[in-house]
């Protein structure tokens, strides 16, 4: 039941997503963008692509590397924190 609630969230979250995207480009209608515009765009799209595929790449090399790796039990022996007896 508490996944068809999550999945129902996702879709009614994906839904208004499009509808006010919809909404944004009925009210840019008929607006010019300058050279500058697009070039800004173009830069972001690149400077956007190129944080993931860094990311990507760092998510890569901590997993073949083993940073990933689990870590490891604590075989210490635990403190004992009651005073001593009299």
């Amino acid at each position: 039941m508490k996944n068809w609630l999550i999945v129902a969230a996702a879709v009614v979250a994906v839904l208004a997503a499009l509808w006010l995207a919809g909404q944004g480009m009925d009210l840019s209608a008929g607006a010019e963008m300058s050279f500058d515009g697009y070039a800004a765009m173009v830069m972001g799209a690149i400077l956007t692509l190129a944080v993931g595929v860094v990311l990507m790449w760092l998510v890569f090399y901590s997993s073949r590397h083993g940073y990933d790796a689990p870590a490891e039990e604590d075989r210490r022996e635990p403190k004992d924190d009651k005073p001593p007896s009299p």
